[in-house]
């Protein structure tokens, strides 16, 4: 599967953004997807996953209740909508697909073997 992230861009403190994650040359419906960023000068860090049920859904703690994620399989495509930013959201931000079970999740970026080439989210404060 490949996987192209979408929607990043410049946005001013409290303000929204919604990335896009399209998957190609399979279906999104077999994996589990996950979103995860990578602040200036720092290491990759996990922000939000959805099981390939949706019906399952991890954020991180500095994320929870401001992003939500979602997925349309009929369309291919994962979402994170991100409300409320803070400058400290400042990052790359990357889609990331596994393979697993209706159930499965993850918050680790050692499970997952295919990435997307990352979208630039600044916010400015």
């Amino acid at each position: 599967v490949q996987l192209q992230a979408s929607g990043g861009g410049l946005v001013q403190a409290g303000g929204s953004l919604r990335l896009s994650c399209a998957a190609s040359g399979r279906a999104s419906s077999n994996y589990a997807m996950g979103w995860f960023r990578q602040p200036p000068g720092k290491e990759r860090e996990f922000v939000a996953a959805i099981s390939k049920s949706a019906g399952i859904t991890n954020y991180s703690n500095s994320v929870k209740g401001r992003f939500t994620i979602s997925r349309d399989d009929a369309e291919n495509t994962i979402y994170l909508q991100m409300n409320g930013l803070k400058s400290e959201d400042t990052a790359v931000y990357y889609c990331a697909a596994v393979p697993g079970s209706w159930v499965y999740i993850s918050s680790a970026l050692r499970n997952y073997p295919y990435w997307g080439q990352g979208t630039l989210v600044t916010v400015s404060s």
